[in-house]
């Protein structure tokens, strides 16, 4: 059943079955979405483990998903990042490794890499070409996870790369928005914009009303039980910075006036690095993994 209120091919009578695995080291939340008609599944915006302080990496939050899959006996088809992470590393090629799949992201990845390539002062070796990537979706592009088919919607404004991927009733907009009494992400990084951001989350907004809206992330504002699940009808009657008819310029006023207020995130500068590499960790000319710290260029 497609939608005629949409521009984009959705297929609402599809209920794809979705588990959300929370990683509270940064408050992320990773997905695995399965085909109910086969044993097809994809993972979204899965989380690697770092002890930054220490320099060390660990996986134990992607075997956690890796374990839940083999159980199963589900095949891995696509490893969905919904944009270029700062705030978590990405476990792509490890889960990869173990299970197959390919690695998608937003073509406009190829505008981050440019951007970062020049903060990290990466030599010519690395590509800016967004080829890290087995996939980089255009706006409408759909894909399929066995019998289902996933559509992406450019969603900038966050990140100029973000997407979000609706497959059935089920969307993953990343931090384009948050649980409604969360709200919106912050739009200050480079190439961020308030203005497209606000633009993107009203393309989320027109979406159907039952559709299933998943967060990449929930802070569990004023204490409440963190929660990543909620539907268009919801966000669009209670959401605290664009529902309810808030305006543009409203947004944009109140967007940028907050996040001239907010502190960078604490895994920003390995998490770029690495996740505009499609998960994998940079070396130094000797082979080693290796992170660099640029002084005063964020």
């Amino acid at each position: 059943m497609s939608d005629s209120t949409s521009a984009y091919p959705l297929s609402l009578s599809t209920h794809p079955e979705v588990h959300g695995f929370f990683d509270p080291a940064t408050n992320t939340i990773s997905y695995v979405v399965r085909d109910p008609a086969s044993d097809a599944c994809a993972v979204i915006d899965s989380v690697m483990d770092i002890d930054y302080a220490a320099g060390r990496i660990t996986y134990e939050h992607a075997d956690e998903i890796v374990a839940f899959i083999t159980a199963r006996g589900w095949r891995l088809e696509w490893l969905i990042e919904t944009h270029v992470h700062a705030d978590h590393l990405s476990a792509a090629p490890y889960i990869q490794g173990k299970l197959g799949g390919k690695i998608g992201i937003g073509e406009r990845i190829t505008l981050v890499q440019e951007t970062f390539g020049k903060i990290f002062n990466e030599g010519t070796e690395f590509q800016r070409d967004g080829s890290q990537f087995d996939a980089l979706f255009k706006d409408g592009d759909t894909y399929s996870i066995g019998s289902m088919q996933a559509v992406a919607m450019h969603t900038p404004g966050h990140t100029p790369a973000c997407m979000t991927h609706v497959i059935g009733d089920a969307a993953f907009v990343g931090d384009t928005l948050f649980m409604p009494d969360g709200g919106s992400a912050r739009a200050d990084f480079p190439g961020g914009d308030a203005g497209e951001l606000y633009d993107s989350i009203q393309k989320v907004l027109a979406l159907p009303d039952t559709m299933r809206l998943f967060m990449c992330h929930d802070y569990g504002p004023n204490g409440r039980d963190i929660r990543w699940e909620t539907t268009v009808a919801d966000e669009k009657a209670h959401n605290i910075h664009v529902g309810q008819g808030k305006t543009r310029e409203d947004f944009i006023r109140f967007r940028t006036e907050r996040d001239a207020t907010l502190a960078m995130p604490k895994l920003i500068i390995p998490s770029l690095q690495v996740n505009m590499r499609a998960g994998e960790i940079p070396t130094d000319t000797s082979g080693r993994p290796m992170l660099k710290v640029p002084v005063n260029g964020l």
